[in-house]
């Protein structure tokens, strides 16, 4: 019990988080005085996985998780997992994006959408924008992340210094994350821009490349990567052992978010083509061929039209 409730402490980024449930909660307020109660009941359903992906975001960062993963190099990976994965998960089902539009008042709001989408100066923030949401980005961003953080130099920066640990490293994890995401998963108003094979593709390619990851920390090594957990007072597990169980940790921890995904992709798939055998003929690239067969007319024998 001593583990759960001792080594809890306070994260700058809670106030953030703070803020920004707070906000949402003002949007969700806004939006009922002139939505149906299904939409009310739509809305806040999405908005409990919001929460959820906000408390997770807590827990990993202020809970004893954060304070052991200084100790253990397993369990900052377990935090890895968590912040980079299951955390932006949970956002980007919530779709927080109009509520949050909505904490502001009407005028502001048609003054910031004039702003972000009308003006011929702001044109270079929607091209940002665009770049942001596109699907090949969004993959080698978060992919990118995961494998720049693991650096040796990079990693032992962050452990030394807490603004580079908690704004760049962790934040980087969510927003590489979430834009990953919101390419797997519709998160209203925004939808996937690529279809089942290249979700299926980039899922089975994320999750590839955490492999080789935890790969070379195990087994294409002799040696622990980690300076900072080194000469760790009071830790009596050797620092080459650590990072082995903390690479099959990320190597395992593949399954549990790799999977579910791929069944939600395909169950969706199903749900769109109406039958299995519609999917595999789109993966297989069967249904575009037999489209077309269906389409082209067949000229008559006799040469009439």
């Amino acid at each position: 019990m001593n583990y759960l409730v001792h080594h809890w402490t306070f994260d700058p980024m809670i106030v953030v988080l703070a803020a920004t449930a707070f906000a949402h909660e003002v949007g969700l307020r806004r939006m009922a005085s002139h939505s149906t109660p299904a939409n009310r009941r739509r809305r806040r359903n999405r908005s409990y996985r919001f929460y959820a992906g906000l408390a997770l975001l807590v827990i990993a960062i202020a809970s004893p998780l954060d304070y052991w993963a200084a100790q253990y190099f397993f369990v900052h990976m377990i935090e890895h997992v968590v912040i980079a994965f299951f955390v932006p998960m949970l956002i980007v089902a919530g779709a927080p994006w109009i509520p949050l539009l909505f904490v502001l008042p009407v005028g502001a709001r048609r003054r910031v959408g004039r702003f972000l989408f009308l003006r011929r100066s702001t044109g270079w923030l929607r091209a940002v924008g665009r770049f942001a949401r596109n699907p090949w980005f969004a993959l080698f961003l978060m992919n990118g992340v995961m494998f720049a953080w693991h650096v040796p130099a990079l990693f032992d920066l962050s452990e030394r210094n807490g603004l580079v640990h908690v704004w760049l490293m962790h934040g980087s994890f969510v927003v590489a994350g979430t834009l990953f995401w919101l390419q797997i998963y519709p998160s209203a108003p925004m939808k996937p821009a690529k279809g089942t094979v290249w979700k299926i593709g980039a899922v089975l390619l994320t999750n590839g490349l955490m492999t080789v990851l935890a790969i070379s920390m195990s087994i294409l090594t002799t040696v622990s990567w980690y300076a900072v957990y080194a000469h760790v007072p009071g830790v009596t597990l050797s620092p080459f052992a650590d990072q082995q169980i903390g690479a099959a940790i990320l190597w395992i921890c593949g399954d549990f978010w790799a999977l579910p995904t791929l069944a939600i992709v395909i169950r969706r798939a199903i749900e769109t083509e109406g039958s299995m055998g519609s999917v595999l003929d789109r993966l297989t690239g069967r249904a575009s061929t037999l489209d077309l067969t269906i389409s082209t007319p067949t000229a008559p024998a006799d040469g009439s039209r």
